[in-house]
């Protein structure tokens, strides 16, 4: 009924920068919460950057003030703008929305399918 759809991904050089989009579509009466999260190779997948309706946000210590999480409300669709990026930020990039698709429905999680970023030189 919702559907996730990440684009962006790609190959950077350190110090390089790339930009995440994630697509929200489908049944939705309200998309709440928006957040990307990543996981490594043998890691566990871990959040990157959340933001709420209100726009306010929250980071991952790791990528405070190299990474900038946006949406647009009326497109459902969020962004990460990662710059100064580095081989530790390789991973696959997945998108999550928190969701109602009635509003008498409790909100669900949603995810993507992944992006894959490596930085490499």
């Amino acid at each position: 009924q919702v559907q996730l759809v990440e684009s962006g991904g790609g190959l950077v050089q350190p110090g390089g920068s790339l930009r995440l989009s994630c697509a929200t579509s489908g049944s939705i009466f309200r998309v709440n919460a928006m957040g990307w999260y990543r996981q490594a190779p043998g890691k566990q997948r871990e959040l990157v950057a959340h933001i709420v309706s209100d726009g306010s946000t929250n980071y991952a210590d790791s990528v405070k003030g190299r990474f900038t999480i946006s949406r647009d409300n009326a497109k459902n669709t969020a962004y990460l703008q990662m710059d100064s990026l580095k081989p530790e930020d390789t991973a696959v990039y997945y998108c999550n929305a928190e969701v109602k698709t009635r509003a008498f429905l409790a909100a669900r999680d949603y995810w993507g399918q992944g992006t894959q970023v490596t930085v490499s030189s």
